[in-house]
């Protein structure tokens, strides 16, 4: 009889029962769909982490001396011990460098140039044949292969043979080249260790050419004599979880430990994987844990909204269940018949959810952050989305059946009695649960905004999620939401003062309705004041991430493209880089620049050089940090600058003489048309009258392309015994002479003296832009003029500006930015070489320019391209993985709203139709009650607006810019910048009031339909 009974109990009120099932239902599923989300994203972005990983970052390296005896024993060691580590054995090479060898014929030279051995693993798969074959082993003769670029500086030739003996081992060797290679990426990040293989040849005390190619066992055989191995493993990683991470970090750290207790006592073992492992596990639990706070956020809605809806049910079924325990139904019967009915709800919800998550993660992968990073979720149903749906329905049926317990032990006199006018405040507002409930939250917040994560360290010392700090942003907007409702009744009292005053009897309804009973419209009210705060926080949050990564990607780049590399090449020198760069497609603009650590007054700091005058167009600084703008900065930065003599036309060859009367070391200092500036050595000039012949295309590079035209800027002298005086006597540019002013230097001391080719500028102090931090350091602030040390040289500077951070570096890191041409001039003033151009800074499209860098590899630079950077960044699943997350909640908040909101206006309208009755009755028109019922309803949807608008600006403020973190769970440089995006949020609540509306008119129509007349009976 209690089955049938309770079916037939639950389906006498289907409006209600109805929406129960769809809050339980929206519920299950969105909390289910969640759960999937964030172990899809977690698993995603570890997967995409480790597929775009570096060769860098993935590979180890152990090396030990090895010699034909011991190498296979360390080989099978080191093999084992990887094997071990990894689990399964990853791709291992093994890498060989023989002693130094002397140049064929240049056996008495007391200076000869030498040769060196090697061996690679797997060489074929990283380099093409341009002439020959591979050597193989087992010959008298040694087969090797020898770079092209090694071919090219020694002459050798597939096919040429030689002799050549050891430095340590005078042995002779004979040598055969069977072929000549060229590597596919010569300067990948698999040969940054590898210069001479990559380049060819090495130049320092000695000349060195190589490496000669042989194979393996021709190598351990006739090579290895105490020589370094090198074993370099590259795992393959893309099918990695969330739980391998720390795991393999821990056995990859313990390799060098297990070598040595093996017998390889001499090994040394390098690599960054188990850093970037622990970090990256770090940051899937970072990502995953602030995923929880719209989980959290929604949880607090749904519970709400369904109790909301309990709280119906059991004030519909008061006198039921007055006049059931009137007829002997106990306490046990009552919770029995709520319980079933709850769980009759519930089940089905719960069975349901878990095959509805897949679907909307189908719409999840269609926003354009998700789609963008080629990311695909497409997880299945398994047991713990179940078990998630399960737990879920099941709270929810407590909740359901709560509200009807509460006044089950009521008779049937006591709930007539208790009928009627409703109190002002709520249970939770007279014991003021709400304020308490606002210091939690206070607390969770102001953690969360002082460890910028919310996740802690736990007893046992790793880390974890800290459910305070998580739940914070959900408890706000519930606390804050709870706080506007004690406005209700005094806004409500104001407005029925208000109206009651005018001659329109509809407002004064309607007013004098919710200020009569205002605990009825307190419900909704806060239900939708929670929605609208939890969408309007997403959309901030979302905007506010997408802002961050294009901040963050023009704070690294610095400019639109960043160049950087060697500033002078043997395919393109100092003054053909430039040349190079400005000519790439898309590029508008152009300053060569210096880029590099110095110290400044004790601190290590970076020193920036960039031409001023072009700031504007280069420097890509958010004008939030700094006081001054970027034009007051371009023209207080540009101090005095150095003189110098253009030499006309296009000369190659420049002629220097000079008179010395004692043993001085010369620089030529010049410039290029963009600025570049060079020194040349004129070598050292012994006592007497000398002419010195100067290539002035050399330093163009092999393919470089000078833009002139060339400019001399001076001479920097010093001499090896302490005193010389040096007069130039005459300039000859390609036979032509150059008028030069007189140049005499008095060089004494160890300190070098600078002559220069037009009259110096007055002294004034450098100016600089400072950051923060280091201007509170030297005690000064913009505008201010003191005296720093730069490099251990004391200088006058001239703060132009302080910046909280600098373009280009790296959170807290203190830095310096000059003018280029005044840094150039300062340093030729104080005799010193000008600073290389490290780095270009260019504007313009960087793709169509990085695209046409690809192709020339030669030219051996690094890009940091502003567009690329922003796109990598926002493709990442960990760093974006919460935006996905957001908008789930945010649909389902909305239609939590809704729901809510229809189904408390139509049980309103409908236990209030003899009211209608009656007031049609005393001749109220049907429009006046029409109206009467739209202000109530208005006054609900118009107060929920604007406290949850007030309500999200609040909560975004104090939580947004501390949960949007970057992809390694770091804070974020610059600093997050709140974003609440007002068209879209002025959209949203237009729609939200309009569907909204749409619901009051539709009850509207619904009451006129079935009629305002009295009935016979009444």
């Amino acid at each position: 009889m209690r089955g049938p009974l309770v079916v037939k109990r639950a389906f006498s009120e289907p409006l209600l029962l109805l929406a129960a099932f769809g809050s339980i239902l929206l519920a299950t599923t969105t909390l289910v769909t969640l759960t999937m989300y964030a172990s899809s994203i977690a698993d995603a972005g570890v997967r995409r982490t480790m597929e775009t990983a570096s060769y860098r970052q993935t590979a180890a390296t152990i090396s030990a001396p090895v010699t034909a005896d011991t190498f296979p024993r360390y080989d099978q060691a080191v093999r084992a011990e990887l094997g071990r580590a990894y689990g399964e054995p990853p791709a291992v090479t093994t890498s060989f460098r023989s002693d130094s060898f002397v140049m064929p014929g240049q056996e008495r030279r007391e200076r000869p140039e030498l040769l060196r051995f090697g061996g690679y693993d797997g060489l074929d798969r990283h380099a093409r044949l341009v002439a020959g074959t591979w050597p193989k082993a087992g010959r008298d003769t040694v087969e090797a292969a020898i770079s092209l670029s090694a071919a090219s500086a020694t002459g050798f030739a597939a096919g040429q043979e030689f002799t050549t003996r050891g430095r340590l081992d005078p042995r002779p060797v004979r040598v055969r080249i069977v072929g000549v290679f060229q590597l596919n990426d010569p300067f990948g990040e698999r040969w940054a260790g590898e210069q001479l293989l990559s380049r060819g040849v090495e130049r320092g005390e000695f000349t060195t050419y190589g490496p000669l190619m042989v194979a393996r066992e021709t190598f351990v055989a006739r090579f290895a004599t105490s020589v370094n191995a090198t074993w370099t493993a590259v795992p393959d990683l893309s099918a990695l979880t969330p739980e391998q991470l720390r795991p393999l970090a821990g056995a990859i750290g313990q390799v060098g430990e297990r070598l040595k207790a093996a017998g390889c006592a001499s090994c040394v073992t390098a690599t960054r994987l188990p850093e970037i492992l622990t970090q990256l596990d770090t940051a899937s639990l970072v990502a995953r844990s602030t995923m929880l706070i719209p989980v959290l956020q929604l949880l607090l809605l749904a519970a709400y909204a369904l109790m909301l809806t309990a709280r119906l049910l059991a004030d519909h079924r008061r006198m039921e269940v007055a006049l059931l325990r009137s007829r002997g139904a106990g306490t046990v019967r009552l919770a029995a018949l709520a319980g079933g009915e709850a769980l009759l709800v519930a089940v089905p919800c719960a069975v349901i959810a878990p095959f509805l998550g897949p679907p909307l993660l189908t719409l999840v992968n269609l926003l354009p952050w998700i789609r963008a990073s080629g990311v695909r979720l497409a997880p299945a149903a398994d047991l713990g989305t179940f078990l998630v749906s399960f737990g879920v329905a099941l709270a929810a049926a407590v909740l359901l059946m709560l509200p009807a317990l509460a006044g089950a032990r009521r008779t049937y006199v006591e709930e007539q009695s208790a009928r009627g006018r409703g109190g002002g405040r709520g249970l939770v507002q007279r014991a003021g649960a709400d304020v308490a409930l606002l210091v939690v939250a206070g607390l969770a917040i102001w953690q969360l905004r002082r460890y910028g994560a919310p996740v802690t360290t736990t007893a046992a010392g790793e880390l974890g999620i800290d459910p305070l700090i998580i739940s914070g942003p959900a408890l706000a907007l519930l606390t804050g939401g709870m706080l506007g409702l004690r406005l209700v009744p005094r806004i409500s009292r104001l407005a029925e003062r208000l109206t009651s005053r005018r001659p329109a009897l509809a407002p004064a309804l309607g007013a004098w309705q919710v200020s009569r009973r205002p605990l009825k419209y307190a419900g909704p009210a806060l239900l939708l004041t929670m929605a609208i705060a939890i969408g309007i926080v997403s959309m901030a949050t979302a905007a506010t991430w997408r802002d961050s990564q294009l901040d963050q990607a023009r704070h690294q780049a610095g400019a639109d493209l960043r160049l950087s590399g060697p500033p002078d090449g043997p395919e393109l020198g100092a003054f053909g880089r430039g040349t190079a760069f400005a000519a790439l497609p898309g590029v508008t603009a152009a300053s060569p620049g210096f880029r590099g650590q110095t110290e400044v007054s004790g601190e290590n700091a970076v020193l920036i050089g960039v031409e001023a005058g072009k700031l504007g167009e280069l420097f890509r600084l958010r004008p939030d940090l700094s006081a001054q703008s970027l034009s007051e900065m371009s023209r207080g930065l540009v101090g005095a600058q150095a003189g110098k003599l253009d030499i006309p036309g296009q000369p190659a060859t420049l002629t220097v003489r000079a008179d010395v009367d004692a043993d001085a070391q010369v620089r030529l200092v010049l410039s290029d048309a963009l600025g570049v500036w060079r020194d040349l050595s004129l070598g050292v000039l012994r006592r007497g009258d000398h002419r010195i012949d100067v290539d002035l295309r050399a330093p163009a590079g092999r393919t470089g392309k000078i833009t002139y035209p060339l400019s001399l800027r001076g001479l920097v002298a010093s001499a090896p015994d302490g005193a010389a005086n040096l007069t130039l006597t005459g300039l000859r540019a390609d036979g032509r002479d150059l008028a030069a002013p007189p140049i005499s230097m008095a060089i004494s001391g160890t300190w070098p003296a600078v002559g220069v080719f037009a009259p110096p500028p007055p002294p004034e102090p450098l100016p600089v832009v400072l950051t923060a931090d280091l201007a509170a350091s030297l005690k000064m602030s913009a505008g201010q003029i003191g005296r720093a040390s730069i490099d251990r040289r004391v200088l006058d500077i001239k703060v132009v500006a302080v910046v909280d951070s600098m373009p280009t570096t790296t959170a807290g890191q203190p830095a310096v930015l000059a003018d280029w041409g005044t840094m150039q001039a300062y340093e030729l003033a104080a005799a010193q070489v000008p600073r290389p151009a490290t780095e270009w800074w260019l504007a313009g499209d960087g793709s169509a320019a990085v695209n046409a860098l690809k192709g020339k590899p030669e030219w051996d630079v690094t890009t940091f391209d502003q567009r690329e950077l922003a796109a990598r960044l926002q493709d990442d699943p960990l760093a974006s993985g919460l935006q996905g997350a957001l908008m789930l909640g945010f649909a389902a908040a909305l239609v939590f709203a809704a729901l809510g909101f229809l189904v408390n206006a139509a049980v309103a309208a409908r236990e209030r139709m003899t009211e209608f009755a009656i007031l049609r009755a005393l001749g109220v028109s049907s429009r006046q009650v029409f109206g009467m019922l739209a202000i109530e309803q208005a006054f609900v949807i118009v107060l929920s607006l604007a406290a949850g608008t007030g309500l999200a600006v609040v909560v975004g403020v104090l939580v947004v810019p501390h949960i949007v973190l970057t992809g390694q769970a770091s804070a974020v440089t610059p600093d997050v910048v709140l974003d609440i995006p007002w068209a879209a949020t002025a959209a949203m609540l237009v729609a939200v009031a309009a569907v909204l509306l749409a619901i009051v008119a539709g009850l509207a129509r619904n009451v006129r339909r079935r009629g305002l007349g009295l009935r016979e009976e009444q």
